[in-house]
């Protein structure tokens, strides 16, 4: 499961080592429903007995989770999808590639970044909402003290997603998620708003 087999945890040692906690942070971040019973099941089998081999912790998750909905796929998908984003910190390269990106943008310029699931589509997000200046000043805080600079304009409010017609030409698209920011000229970052 990781792309640099040279360095970090493999999803073995995850599975091995993690609290019920960090396993259900990470089972949700990739989607998986059933992140708090899977992650449960794990702490409580590993007990007896290591959960070393695939075939193990997919038989494990089969045990506890409900009838997938999706004839054909396996109930185990997101859980090793999880495993797999969290070993090569997937959503964190993501969120460094949007930035630097939109850093690269001509003022004017303009970026699209798709996604094809609810973990990756919250890190577009949350990175487009940080260039774009959002507050990460404490809740207590009156004013805003961050001084965090407007570095794009988000263009989409909402993800876009593919219409009937689209998915039924192709059925890939239906889990396609589409943002879209502009890069603000120099003399207006930081004055977006502004009216004078």
């Amino acid at each position: 499961m990781r792309m640099d087999r040279s360095s970090g945890p493999t999803a073995a040692d995850l599975v091995a080592s993690l609290s019920e906690l960090e396993l259900q942070r990470i089972l949700r971040d990739g989607d998986e429903p059933h992140a708090r019973r899977i992650a449960q099941a794990i702490v409580r089998d590993r007990r007896e007995e290591p959960v070393i081999t695939t075939s193990r912790l997919a038989a494990l998750v089969a045990s506890v989770k409900p009838r997938e909905r999706r004839p054909g796929l396996n109930p185990a998908t997101l859980t090793f999808q999880a495993l797999r984003m969290e070993v090569n910190r997937e959503l964190e390269g993501l969120e460094n590639f949007v930035a630097d990106a939109a850093g690269v943008l001509a003022p004017g310029g303009r970026m699209a970044v798709i996604s094809f699931h609810g973990g990756e589509d919250r890190a577009i997000k949350n990175a487009l909402r940080d260039l774009a200046g959002r507050c990460t000043c404490a809740a207590d805080v009156l004013r805003c003290e961050c001084g965090r600079p407007e570095l794009v304009r988000i263009l989409t409010k909402k993800p876009v997603r593919a219409g009937e017609r689209e998915v039924a030409a192709n059925p890939r698209s239906r889990s396609a998620r589409l943002r879209a920011a502009e890069r603000l000229p120099a003399g207006l970052a930081g004055m977006e708003g502004d009216v004078s």
